[in-house]
């Protein structure tokens, strides 16, 4: 949001399905202008944003983020965005990591065994974790709902202490919810050492390089 705040725009609509990021961003973010606003709602609302349009559409990491609000409906987001792209659409995604066989890499092997972790803990304490979608599966997406990619971009990434610590702080708040205690304690244990592995890791071999993200553009 800082980074749209320093772009010569007529106006800026956010759209986030947690009050508790709404929050986040106000509170982060350069106060607004009067023609500026946040919106709490869900994808799935056929009333969200009614008939507004936009000449730039920014969905930033959007798709992962579905399966946490609106399960099973991530085939229906390129269509729903169309209906407010006026100009270009703008995807951000970070590559699947967590599904399949572990990683050759200890650095791979470690972003793996988080990504994991975090999602086993989410799912034990009634949350739905994020599911990622692969470029292609991004590039089929858009053009069925009607839009023409002008260009796509990977990005590798490297993964640091900050995103070490982020993920251990995630899965520790999400361990205090689970109402086993005696699986409380074991899952706490387990991600700790896992955290000091890593940590370790990090500081060992400089990052934990590891997967990508990637950027789409398209127009309608």
């Amino acid at each position: 949001m800082r980074w749209l705040q320093g772009l010569p725009t007529r106006r800026i609509v956010g759209v986030t399905g947690s009050a508790r990021m709404a929050k986040a961003v106000a509170e982060a973010a350069a106060p607004p202008r009067p023609q500026d606003r946040m919106v709490v709602g869900n994808w799935t609302d056929p009333g969200l944003l009614g008939t507004e349009r936009f000449d730039v559409v920014l969905a930033d990491y959007l798709f992962g983020a579905v399966e946490g609000f609106a399960p099973y409906t991530q085939d229906l987001m390129a269509a729903r965005l169309r209906r407010h792209c006026a100009g270009r659409l703008y995807v951000t995604a970070i590559a699947p990591y967590v599904p399949g066989p572990a990683p050759r890499s200890e650095a791979g092997r470690l972003v793996w065994r988080l990504g994991r972790l975090r999602d086993a803990c989410l799912m034990l304490a009634g949350e739905q974790p994020y599911r990622e979608f692969p470029l292609d599966w991004m590039l089929r997406q858009l053009d069925r709902a009607g839009f023409r990619v002008v260009a796509s971009r990977r990005f590798p990434i490297r993964f640091g202490a900050r995103f070490v610590e982020a993920q251990a702080g995630m899965i520790r708040d999400r361990i205090g919810r689970i109402p086993d205690a005696s699986l409380r304690f074991a899952l706490l244990a387990h991600a700790e050492a896992l955290r000091e592995e890593a940590l370790e890791a990090v500081e060992r071999l400089g990052r934990l390089r590891h997967g990508e993200d990637y950027v789409v553009a398209a127009e309608v």
